[in-house]
């Protein structure tokens, strides 16, 4: 059996297509930070750090120092087709760092599944091959962005887009906003929200009553308060009709349980930054409908290396026939990949390559290099 020889990171720049604005930032460009491990036998497996200090309390420069040092050094020589005991090696060798071991675990299990001749998302147990998404919207914190807001809803609809996840909490009139976007883009399309930790209980609890109140039919609602909130969370939860979602409130199994216990959210966003990788994602998945708690899959603002990871744990997680849309435009938002190969996207269907991992080539040669 091949072992892992080498693990190299390579960083790339990405503009967006456009600014991308939530209640915490603007970005104007992903700096992509990705992790190829090598085996023995001259296979690469490929991985992405999603990098945000407010988030996950990593940059381009921890990430790299991580894998460098003693990520990198947990994972050499371990065997190919163990990639469980190399997630273990990875917490066991750091605690937190948690998006820069997501990326070595994630191209390890795509080494794996490379190895074993399989594409990534069976090699998971998943059976669907092409999954929805929503489509994101940046927050609008005055009168003219919620103008903006509204118009970009009109063009991501007539491009296929039938779930809409509007940013809120940004400072902007988040009642009238809705209002704007489900007046302008009917009934038929499913609205989404995402405050991003930006209100208050209380601020929480008077939007979304009134959201109810307009009959807006809002589906969920994503993160109202700060994560570390979470009597706060409970709070809203309990006094509004729509579903809350948490995101990073629940970062692990342990966090999860918490939640629960506070009664604090109706459903949970996986993100492979948060859990660190596939190994304490299928976890926590697992212990979600111990509880009857609704998952999705969720992105930060990360390219096609991490969507790949992401939307081959959808797949593992999704019941056969699902049409639930995921969370995970993040590739949209690029002006092109960093690499060649992999998941591609059609509106708002991905699809997974038939191919052994994810079916990445390799680096593309028009992403800029730091």
């Amino acid at each position: 059996m091949p072992r892992i020889e080498s693990v190299l990171v390579h960083r790339r720049s990405v503009p967006l297509v456009r600014p991308f604005v939530t209640a915490v930032r603007v970005a104007h460009a992903v700096d992509a930070v990705l992790v190829e491990v090598r085996d023995s036998d001259g296979r690469s497996g490929w991985g992405e750090a999603p990098t945000s200090w407010r988030v996950t309390g990593e940059s381009a420069a921890s990430v790299t120092a991580a894998v460098d040092g003693p990520l990198g050094a947990a994972v050499a020589g371990l065997p190919v087709d163990e990639p469980a005991e190399a997630g273990a090696a990875l917490e066991r060798a750091v605690v937190r760092n948690s998006s820069a071991r997501m990326a070595v675990e994630c191209a390890v299990y795509d080494l794996a599944a490379r190895a074993a001749g399989v594409p990534l998302f069976r090699y998971l147990g998943g059976r669907e091959q092409t999954l929805r998404t929503d489509m994101t919207l940046s927050a609008a914190a005055t009168a003219a962005q919620a103008r903006e807001l509204v118009a970009t809803a009109v063009g991501q609809v007539a491009a296929g887009f039938r779930t809409l996840k509007v940013k809120a909490g940004a400072g902007g009139d988040d009642v009238a906003t809705l209002a704007a976007v489900r007046a302008a883009v009917g009934p038929d399309v499913t609205l989404r929200v995402d405050a991003n930790q930006g209100w208050t209980p209380g601020q929480a609890v008077t939007v979304i009553r009134a959201w109810e109140d307009a009959g807006l039919a809002v589906e969920l609602v994503e993160q109202p308060v700060h994560r570390d909130d979470l009597a706060g969370l409970a709070f809203v939860t309990a006094r509004v009709a729509t579903p809350v979602l948490a995101d990073e409130s629940v970062w692990t199994r342990r966090d999860l349980r918490q939640v629960m216990t506070e009664g604090a959210a109706d459903l949970v966003n996986i993100k492979l930054a948060k859990t660190g990788g596939l190994r304490e994602a299928l976890a926590l998945a697992r212990l979600a409908d111990e509880y009857g708690l609704g998952v999705l899959v969720g992105c930060m603002a990360e390219s096609h290396v991490g969507i790949a990871a992401a939307a081959a744990l959808a797949s593992a997680l999704a019941p056969r026939g699902s049409t639930v849309p995921q969370d995970l435009d993040g590739g949209l938002w690029l002006t092109a990949s960093p690499v060649d190969g992999g998941v591609t996207y059609a509106g708002e269907s991905i699809t997974l390559p038939e191919l052994p991992g994810t079916g990445i080539r390799g680096l593309a040669a028009q992403a800029s290099r730091h």
